[in-house]
């Protein structure tokens, strides 16, 4: 099978898709049972990866020591939760928690 084949196939299963969610769509309760536990397992996996990485990670994070991870992660998570207009929320989490680490692996 040629390169051009397999990128119409893979092209063509994913519109079928999302055509089929359009179409579906209108006719879907958000707030449905089902809807809340994909919501739940979504989250939950997400927060499983989270952890996967903090606690094994692969490639350059692993050369940080588990405790300075830590530290990166709660300073991250205080920001993010913190209810600061400017300073608090998702991206100055982020950037807080990316600094940690990229302070101590020069520090190391």
């Amino acid at each position: 099978m040629t390169e051009l084949v397999a990128l119409v196939v893979a092209a063509l299963g994913t519109y079928l898709w999302r055509c089929l969610g359009v179409a579906f769509s209108g006719r879907v309760n958000i707030e449905s049972e089902f809807f809340r536990w994909i919501a739940c397992v979504s989250y939950a996996m997400v927060a499983g990866l989270v952890v996967r990485i903090i606690v094994l990670p692969v490639g350059l994070l692993a050369q940080v020591p588990t405790p300075l991870r830590l530290l990166a992660c709660g300073v991250a998570l205080a920001l993010m939760v913190w209810p600061h207009p400017r300073w608090g929320g998702l991206v100055p989490g982020l950037l807080a928690g990316s600094l940690v680490i990229a302070l101590a692996s020069l520090a190391l």
